[in-house]
């Protein structure tokens, strides 16, 4: 099936804005959802909306199939071990702080590294950057390559017998490069430390086998694969996992409470107190089986296909700078138009209908390395056509002439 043929199922591209046909090009930051996951979380709402793990009458039972199902559709999704590995969380920057508060906090201490790059995600930046500080750990940058790249030689260079924690993204916001992780995962490991890996831009994207790449943690959002917003994943290997605390207490994560003590429930639910985040699971499950249905395979190779395309016609504008490597990009491109702020390049997009993204991409350290203050980003995703792509370069044609004739 191609992209052309899948917008039938995305109720949301088939609409004006303001007076142009949506061309949605922002898809790293949230990407659409498809009528699959939205009539699967209506039903839940509609059929058989109810707690779970607790009641023991059929819409409870209904409600706990739907939602360990889910997590089920998950573990197969990345080739867990077993479903205890997945731990549903609020999104990507809950499952960072649950290893960073649980683990990093815990276990680290002065001498200690965290080993990490400035091109991560402010998620996947902060939450060790403050634990670093908290533990008296050292805080420990990867140097980069001169397209913003991580090489294996870097990472051999940084990554020392005081390394604790690597944490570091699989496809990059800004640059759109693939991390070769197997191999980091290796270099960590020879070292005795743990691999943490950003996967928000890499799941919705690629097949992800976690038992492959062999990272202790891989982290994703539902909400940039097709599923809801509000619900994450944190995969973590069993061992590790059962040495975390959790961050948060309360009901469902408990096993016994006596006055002066309690001790947790077993994993992944130790992880998951209080009501979870049902219908949201559910939506996720869905958007996992259409993605399968696709194919992984497919939808890698189609946005590779649309980013060298794009890449092809947006070198051809004068004055039209592009971040990161040049060729093998995932899904996004990330740009600045000489003498246009990104901000106004994507108001003026906007007017003709299409969507993209402006500002520093939470990723400032990375804006510093690159020496701007901002860029504009167009990521792509299984429903975006070839035909998308020229109409936003005839708006970034349009664009330069307007700020031309203004300034000239």
């Amino acid at each position: 099936m191609n992209a052309k043929e899948l917008r039938k199922y995305f109720p949301i591209l088939h609409q004006e804005v303001n007076g142009h046909p949506l061309v949605y090009l922002d898809n790293g930051a949230t990407s659409q959802k498809p009528i699959q996951v939205i009539e699967a979380m209506d039903k839940y709402y509609k059929e058989y909306n109810s707690n779970v793990h607790r009641g023991v009458h059929t819409l409870g039972s209904l409600a706990t199939d739907g939602y360990e199902g889910a997590r089920e559709k998950v573990r197969a999704f990345i080739n867990a071990r077993e479903a205890a590995e997945v731990v549903f969380t609020r999104g990507t920057t809950s499952a960072v702080n649950t290893v960073a508060y649980g683990y990093a906090r815990t276990f680290l201490k002065p001498g200690d590294e965290i080993v990490t790059t400035v091109v991560e995600h402010h998620s996947n930046f902060i939450p060790w950057q403050q634990a670093a500080k908290a533990t008296g750990a050292t805080f420990k940058f990867i140097p980069l390559a001169e397209d913003g790249t991580v090489t294996l030689d870097a990472v051999k260079e940084t990554i020392t017998d005081n390394t604790k924690i690597v944490a570091i993204h699989h496809i990059s916001n800004v640059l759109g490069d693939t991390t070769p992780i197997k191999e980091i995962a290796q270099i960590a490991h020879q070292h005795g430390a743990l691999l943490f890996v950003d996967g928000a831009q890499g799941a919705p994207h690629k097949k992800v086998d976690v038992q492959d790449l062999d990272c202790d943690f891989y982290a994703f959002s539902s909400h940039k694969m097709g599923g809801p917003t509000g619900l994450g994943v944190l995969y973590g290997k069993r061992e590790v996992l059962e040495r975390i605390e959790p961050m948060e207490f309360g009901g469902e994560m408990i096993d016994f409470v006596e006055l002066y003590d309690s001790t947790w429930k077993e994993l992944p639910w130790k992880f998951e107190g209080g009501t979870p985040i049902i219908a949201g699971a559910i939506g996720l499950g869905a958007a996992i089986d259409f993605l399968e249905e696709i194919g992984m395979d497919n939808i890698e190779r189609h946005e590779k296909k649309l980013v060298s395309y794009a890449m092809e016609q947006m070198r051809e504008l004068e004055g039209l700078t592009i971040y990161g490597p040049q060729q093998d990009r995932s899904s996004l491109i990330t740009f600045n138009l000489a003498g246009v702020h990104p901000h106004d390049l994507s108001t003026v997009l906007d007017s003709y209908g299409i969507a993209i993204r402006a500002g520093h991409h939470c990723a400032q350290p990375l804006m510093r390395w690159l020496n701007v203050t901002a860029t504009a980003r167009a990521s792509f995703y299984v429903y975006n056509t070839e035909e998308e792509v020229d109409v936003l370069v005839a708006g970034l044609k349009k664009t330069k002439e307007y700020f031309g004739n203004v300034f000239s």
